[in-house]
């Protein structure tokens, strides 16, 4: 019996194991999301700050004054993950939390004089973050473009 073999290489299609954990876009997202917050960790406790109120203190350095639901869909989150940090925030005396006047249902997020000032020194926390990036801002822009696209495509699948 004669059987052919082929001595071709095999195309890099056929070399990859869908399963294999390294061939993974979901691992490394996971991968690099805890890097990167690992990273931010000893800067942010220097602040006295988590990474989700950084995020939270983010949204409010950009535009103050925000209903709970906006911060959430800024930042991708619902209320019920975003209250707890919240009030922590207003604990610790960054933001204060009151209900509107328009709308008695709605809860308004806004920074107090001392959450303003932190803003400065968290300037430079990304200053650190990308030094060890070892990233051009170009680079860095790139990939958050990339990033970005992706997130829109999956929340318009989704």
């Amino acid at each position: 019996m004669n059987v052919a073999v082929s001595t071709a290489a095999p195309t890099p299609v056929e070399m990859v194991d869908p399963l294999c954990l390294d061939n993974q876009l979901c691992f490394a997202l996971y991968a690099a999301s805890h890097a990167i917050k690992k990273a931010y960790r000893p800067l942010l406790d220097e602040l006295g700050l988590t990474y989700p109120q950084y995020l939270i203190l983010m949204v409010l350095w950009t535009e103050n004054a925000l209903k709970v639901s906006d911060i959430g869909q800024r930042l991708h989150l619902d209320s019920g993950t975003l209250t707890p940090v919240l009030k922590r925030l207003e604990t610790t005396g960054l933001v204060k939390r009151a209900r509107r006047l328009q709308d008695e249902r709605e809860v308004e997020i806004s920074l107090t004089p001392e959450g303003q000032a932190l803003r400065a020194r968290a300037l430079g926390v990304r200053r650190d973050v990308v030094s060890l990036l070892k990233m051009s801002e170009a680079q860095i822009a790139s990939l958050r473009n990339e990033l970005n696209s992706l997130i829109a495509t999956l929340n318009v699948e989704s």
